[in-house]
């Protein structure tokens, strides 16, 4: 009999961590794109600024995806470049790879301090 509470007891402290660890997990995921989407919004290209304010964040899953939510058409003609109507082509400006680069450093950091590994 006290092998199965001792079984019982760890089972219950695994799964109240694995809990725990999932909430952490997300707030941090939530956070890092939170704050990659507020850099994207600095760093991006400006000539109006309609297309720096629109970056957003969403929740698809258990997944934080960064969007522009008005001028997505424009991210990868801006990030990569793109050939004009009359030749030539208009230089690229990468602004989104630095900030994903980041965002995953970050993250990747985060998680080892999360689980403590």
């Amino acid at each position: 009999m006290q092998i199965n509470q001792l079984n019982n007891a760890i089972m219950e402290e695994l799964n109240r961590y694995a809990h725990v660890a999932k909430e952490e997990v997300e707030e941090l995921a939530e956070r890092t794109a939170n704050e990659g989407a507020a850099t994207l919004k600095s760093t991006s290209p400006k000539r109006k600024g309609k297309y720096a304010k629109s970056w957003r964040v969403k929740k698809v899953g258990t997944s934080f995806v960064i969007h522009n939510s008005r001028h997505y058409q424009l991210t990868h003609l801006l990030e990569k470049g793109h050939a004009k109507v009359n030749g030539g082509r208009v230089a690229a400006r990468p602004h989104i790879q630095p900030v994903e680069q980041e965002a995953i450093e970050q993250f990747l950091n985060g998680l080892n301090e999360v689980l403590g590994g």
